[in-house]
């Protein structure tokens, strides 16, 4: 019988080294980017004097610290949390419904100027963010949707990122399902709705994960739009641990736990339809 185990003096290859290196180079990043977030929980279990000294781990932990963030006089951090998973699922649901159509007939149906018209679309994408937030709130001021929750999902409700994403992974379904689908009748609708969707399910998860994200996390719009404080969303909440009472440290660094909480579950549990979604579509351009 052929001996197969290598011997101790053959050592690793080229490639194992480098595979090796590589690995140990992102662990290495990885810890370095992990730091901070140790950092925030393990200061959310401080008492307050705790938190300005330069010890990393409480002395006892104070698991009450998340209690006390719901209990606070002056503050609804429970109702915050509500009104950002509220809106960010609701923007998420529009977003990615409007994107979706808008995505099936720049790609799989045929009219007069689509291309331009796309082109047109994307040009959108070169503008900043914050080039749009004056028209927006002035059209936000003539439909009465300031200080409404209205008013922060339908500027966000439209993507053409997600127009652009969506469009780049249906690319990548064959064609001759559409005509297998005409063939039986089907109308557009029940292609779109029946057959392009269902296989589309990889792309349309990754654009819910980065639109959920990007809306749960928003500051600024909701900085502008919103007036009266039980409609706060968990960014703007958070101010209220340095102004109305002074600055908790320890508490912040609970409060901010709790609301990258919903952020890290969404990421742990679709990761692989993210990575999936993101590598397929990209496959055709």
């Amino acid at each position: 019988m052929t001996d197969t185990i290598p011997k101790d003096n053959e050592g690793l290859g080229p490639k194992h080294r480098r595979a090796v290196s590589m690995h140990f180079l992102l662990t290495l990043l990885s810890m370095t980017l992990i730091l901070p977030f140790i950092w925030m929980v393990l200061t959310s279990l401080k008492t307050l004097e705790e938190a300005g000294q330069e010890s990393w781990l409480p002395a006892v932990p104070q698991w009450k610290n998340y209690a006390d963030i719901f209990s606070i006089p002056g503050l609804q951090f429970g109702r915050w949390y509500w009104n950002s998973i509220f809106v960010a699922s609701f923007v998420t649901f529009l977003q990615v419904f409007t994107s979706s159509l808008a995505a099936f007939s720049f790609s799989r149906l045929h009219w007069k100027g689509r291309d331009r018209v796309f082109l047109m679309y994307l040009c959108t994408m070169m503008l900043p963010g914050l080039v749009m937030i004056i028209p927006n709130y002035q059209i936000m001021i003539y439909l009465g949707l300031v200080d409404t929750y209205a008013g922060l999902i339908i500027p966000a409700s439209f993507s053409a990122f997600g127009t652009f994403l969506l469009r780049q992974f249906m690319l990548t379904i064959p064609s001759s399902l559409d005509e297998a689908a005409e063939i039986d009748g089907a109308t557009k609708w029940q292609l779109y709705w029946d057959v392009i969707l269902p296989l589309a399910r990889p792309g349309l998860v990754t654009l819910s994960i980065f639109t959920f994200i990007g809306n749960y996390q928003s500051f600024f719009w909701p900085l502008v739009m919103i007036k009266s404080t039980d409609k706060y969303t968990l960014p703007i909440g958070l101010l209220f641990f340095d102004s109305s009472q002074g600055q908790q440290t320890n508490l912040l660094m609970a409060g901010i736990t709790l609301s990258v909480l919903p952020m890290v579950i969404i990421f742990v549990v679709l990761q692989k339809q993210l990575v999936k979604g993101i590598q397929l579509g990209a496959v055709k351009g």
